[in-house]
């Protein structure tokens, strides 16, 4: 009977450590919890609406992803951003959205385009109301379209993997509006080259956009370490 009812908790108990990862992601990523700020339990509880400990277990998963750091009988707090790690991730991210775009000119069905390509209009519609964290959803949802149209499992995963590690500093590079106007223009592009699938100039403009965003977020970056 004992076993039974575990077996009825569990499904609950992921969702709710699940919910509470998710909610304390956006958190970090957005800015709200800022790195090297401690993760107040109490506070957090309260504020989340969820026990410690689904909170406690969100900690752990997103420690895991490198978003969160461990303090041992002090808690944990989020982690400091590594500046020469980020951009190497995004260097190799690049090279990986090139490849799906390369990739995707090949295996993605025409509906795949369709859908991508609605997706984006709602994603002007963000910027022209000036929607950054409902831009952001979209964005990375574009991106992550292109890469399953890839049809590589491999590079999918891996890709997933890089991204959780990154996702914070891809939303500060939006922060700076002329590079937001501008990465409106470099989406208008790639989409044109995906419905066209031109695989060469498809894979170019994904690293270009990318190494932009790299260097945006280098220059911010750079700027936060002088201020502090």
């Amino acid at each position: 009977m004992q076993n039974d009812i575990e077996a009825l908790e569990a499904p609950l108990a992921r969702t709710l450590n699940e919910t509470a990862a998710e909610k304390l992601r956006e958190m970090i990523v957005h800015g709200t919890l800022s790195p090297g700020a401690r993760l107040n339990e109490r506070e957090l509880t309260e504020m989340l609406g969820l026990s410690r400990t689904p909170l406690r277990e969100a900690t752990r998963m997103l420690a895991s992803e490198g978003l969160v750091e461990l303090l041992p009988n002090r808690g944990a707090r989020v982690a400091a951003l590594n500046v020469s790690t980020i951009r190497q991730t995004l260097q190799v991210m690049g090279a990986l959205e090139a490849l799906a775009g390369e990739l995707a000119c090949i295996h993605a069905r025409d509906e795949q385009i369709t859908e991508l390509r609605a997706t984006h209009f709602e994603m002007l519609a963000d910027h022209a109301r000036g929607d950054l964290d409902s831009y952001f959803h979209r964005n990375q949802r574009i991106h992550l379209m292109i890469v399953d149209m890839a049809d590589n499992a491999v590079l999918s995963q891996l890709y997933r993997n890089l991204n959780d590690q990154v996702r914070r500093v891809r939303y500060m590079a939006n922060l700076s509006r002329q590079r937001w106007d501008t990465a409106i223009q470099e989406h208008e592009d790639i989409l044109a080259a995906l419905s066209a699938r031109d695989a060469e100039k498809l894979k170019a403009l994904l690293a270009d956009h990318l190494a932009h965003k790299l260097t945006v977020v280098s220059q911010a970056l750079a700027s936060k370490a002088a201020e502090g």
